[in-house]
């Protein structure tokens, strides 16, 4: 595996959808432009707005879509694939309902598991084979009520619980980028 290039925050564009749980990978991809002075700008050709930054000495762009979570696969591909970005060198950080807040787990290949951004991006990319940066956000207990949930805002402590995952996924970030995905996982599963 060569260097990550391309890191995607999945979630929803605008105001009322920031703080929602199902914009937990726009939260990433915000955390690792923070920590990386990198500064996002709306790229419309590419219908999302685009950061580029040096992690561990590797040139990577951060994106966050502009079109709804169900329809970010085309922006995803599109900047993919103006940069030749090979679909194993894209990182897609995105908010899972079977992990509790505050546990983070990073994944190689598999799919969509029922996540409507992934259900898009599979397909768009042409294969499954990206790594995933799963954000636990909780589940609100039954299938029915799904849909309200990730449109509704964290508690204080699910919050807080999400923020210091991400903090510790950004803190591995080096590795992950450099393709060292062994010891991030050791270091992100264990801690969480």
């Amino acid at each position: 595996m060569s260097a990550i290039q391309l890191i995607a925050g999945l979630g929803n564009p605008g105001a009322q959808y920031e703080q929602t749980r199902h914009n937990a990978g726009f939260w990433f991809v915000d955390a690792v432009a923070r920590d990386f002075d990198a500064q996002f700008r709306a790229e419309n050709k590419f219908r999302s707005e685009v950061a580029r930054c040096n992690i561990a000495g590797n040139d990577c762009r951060l994106q966050k879509p502009l079109d709804f979570m169900n329809r970010s696969g085309r922006t995803v591909a599109a900047l993919a694939g103006f940069y030749q970005i090979p679909r194993g060198d894209i990182l897609v950080a995105h908010d899972d309902l079977d992990l509790p807040p505050g546990t983070i787990r990073l994944k190689r290949d598999g799919g969509h598991g029922g996540h409507n951004g992934l259900r898009d991006l599979i397909p768009a990319l042409g294969g499954n084979n990206f790594l995933r940066l799963r954000i636990g956000i909780g589940h609100p207990g039954h299938r029915d009520d799904v849909v309200g949930y990730v449109l509704k805002t964290a508690s204080k402590a699910d919050r807080a619980a999400i923020d210091a995952a991400i903090e510790a996924a950004v803190r591995v970030l080096p590795d992950i980028i450099s393709g060292r995905l062994d010891a991030a996982m050791k270091e992100l599963h264990t801690a969480s």
